[in-house]
């Protein structure tokens, strides 16, 4: 459900590619926060990560990013 609110689940997403490139750049973005000592930034950024990967490759269903038309 938070998936659909979030817009995880759009067709966009579809290919791997593009869902390992977010799920990196997420994480490159909470390690650069964690540096910088930006707690509530990092904290935000770890949990879309977790987010992401748990939509992404955990629970992924292809059927979930097919078009709607």
């Amino acid at each position: 459900m938070i998936g659909k609110i979030l817009g995880i689940q759009h067709p966009f997403f579809a290919t791997k590619t593009r869902r390992v490139v977010l799920v990196v750049f997420l994480a490159l973005w909470a390690a650069l926060e964690l540096y910088w000592a930006s707690m509530g930034w990092a904290a935000l950024a770890l949990s879309l990560t977790a987010l992401c990967v748990y939509e992404f490759f955990i629970a992924f269903d292809p059927a979930n990013y097919k078009r709607k038309d």
